[in-house]
């Protein structure tokens, strides 16, 4: 079949980013009937070797999807001091080293198909923190869109940082009074802001361009549905540009396999989750980075105990430079003897396909860390969150779930797992609210389940958001 357009992607290599994009990009194919065809360009970090094989697995069965290779080892890569300093710092820097061959890469491209019966590239999508290679889309004549795979809150807060930077021109301090956040009713508390806004050492800049740069692209197209966010999106687009398209939910629901998963240990997880009563269950975990120190882990052990719910916890050690002293196993992090008071009623293990724990009937809530795919999967299933966020944007999102959408149960919202310690009390609080069965955030929930699957269906928010996009990119004689 004659390809009728081609587009390139440009992926962070994070676990969150790559899995999005690549099901956007999945997504546009399909609307496109097949006639779309998708190029994929994921960054390298060498702090996160294990996503391209990662990435080739989840783009094998997809012929008119391409992962495009950027060399090993160039020259002029920062050092991991960098990375210490500052995360976003560094990838911002990794990028800079790519942006050249990148360019080169973007170039062959577009002279591999200079023949007039070939097919053109149309555009540019490029995940928020690749936010300077739209200098390669502009260069080409590629109009270029960003792709977030998070909401309107870390939206709302790159929007405000190019505002206030001319105000005040520096670094957020713990000091300042909550930030009101553009369409966001409730002044943002400090600190839920993430760790990035406060970082001397290339964190504050890193986000502040990404504010900068949204006046150069063409759309923001938001992992997002409409319904959810609509006063946000509305506000946003009423008083910022570039215009945000709504396209989600963005998500991938098949479980793929895991080198931390033991298969045999993994089915007796699954018969104990098939034994229990529909929504009976709380699910805790904290994605693919998050860990809990073993004060921590002990605290939250004792209020699960003290609750008496039923729990499954995906438990992972935390990382050795978090932690003193070094644990051999997540049972030495725990109260002594609480696996065996709890036995039959909770079970720990250690990583879990959490898509197909949350799809699961006994499933009744969700312990999060609140990752933006955390918090849609979660919906999508009708599963209340209760909210432990630990980095990144996760804080920022807890504030707006708890505060301005009023679907999750707050255990903590600017949680910090350097400067506080969630209480037994406040975990058995939570727990014990969320499970109770005319619980507010429960229903909303549960409402919004239906909602976020109708947004993807023919003539739902999102569906039409994708059509005008794709409209804009091959012309009005574009049709699904």
């Amino acid at each position: 079949m004659k390809k009728a357009a081609e587009l390139i992607f440009f992926s962070m290599p994070g676990v969150g980013h790559v899995v999005s994009t690549i099901e956007f990009a999945r997504s546009l194919i399909e609307r496109s009937n097949s006639q779309l065809f998708v190029s994929i360009v994921v960054m390298k970090f060498p702090t996160t070797p294990f996503v391209d094989p990662y990435a080739k697995s989840l783009t094998a069965s997809e012929p008119n999807m391409q992962l495009v290779d950027l060399p090993d080892n160039i020259e002029g890569m920062p050092t991991l001091e960098v990375f210490k300093k500052s995360v976003p710092g560094y990838y911002n820097a990794v990028i800079e080293c790519y942006k050249p061959h990148v360019r080169t890469i973007v170039s062959d491209m577009i002279s591999s198909r200079s023949a007039p019966d070939s097919v053109p590239i149309v555009g540019v999508v490029l995940d928020m923190f690749c936010d300077s290679l739209i200098d390669i889309g502009t260069e080409f004549g590629l109009p270029s869109y960003v792709y977030s795979p998070t909401g309107t809150p870390f939206l709302s807060l790159m929007f405000h940082m190019p505002t206030r930077h001319q105000q005040i021109g520096s670094e957020f301090s713990l000091s300042d009074p909550a930030t009101p956040l553009p369409g966001i009713a409730n002044p943002m508390p400090t600190k839920c802001l993430p760790d990035a806004v406060f970082n001397k050492d290339g964190g504050y800049h890193s986000y502040l361009n990404v504010g900068q740069r949204f006046k150069d692209a063409k759309g923001i197209l938001a992992n997002t549905i409409y319904e959810l966010e609509s006063h946000a999106v509305d506000y946003l687009n009423s008083h910022h540009t570039p215009k945000i398209h709504p396209v989600g939910p963005v998500l991938h629901l098949k479980s793929q396999p895991h080198p931390d998963m033991q298969q045999g240990r993994w089915q007796k997880v699954t018969n104990w989750l098939d034994e229990q009563a529909e929504s009976s269950v709380i699910f805790l975990c904290f994605g693919s980075s998050g860990s809990l120190s073993a004060t921590q882990v002990k605290e939250l052990a004792t209020g699960l105990e003290q609750s008496g719910q039923k729990f499954l916890w995906s438990l992972r050690l935390p990382p050795v430079k978090l932690e003193e002293p070094q644990f051999k196993s997540v049972e030495e992090m725990l109260p002594e003897g609480f696996l065996e008071r709890v036995e039959g009623r909770g079970v720990v293990c250690g990583w879990s396909p959490q898509v197909e724990v949350l799809a699961h009937k006994a499933v009744g809530a969700f312990v999060s860390h609140c990752g933006w795919n955390s918090i849609l999967e979660s919906l999508w299933y009708g599963v209340p969150i209760v909210t432990l966020p630990i980095y990144a944007e996760q804080q920022l999102n807890a504030f707006v779930l708890v505060k301005e959408l009023g679907i999750a149960v707050n255990l903590r919202m600017d949680f910090s797992p350097k400067l506080d310690l969630i209480t037994a009390d406040e975990v058995k609080t939570a727990l014990t609210s969320v499970m109770e069965p005319d619980n507010e955030v429960r229903k909303k929930v549960k409402s919004l389940s239906e909602i976020s699957r109708n947004a993807l269906k023919e003539g739902g928010s999102s569906y039409n958001s994708i059509s005008e996009f794709m409209t804009e990119l091959l012309g009005s004689s574009w049709s699904d």
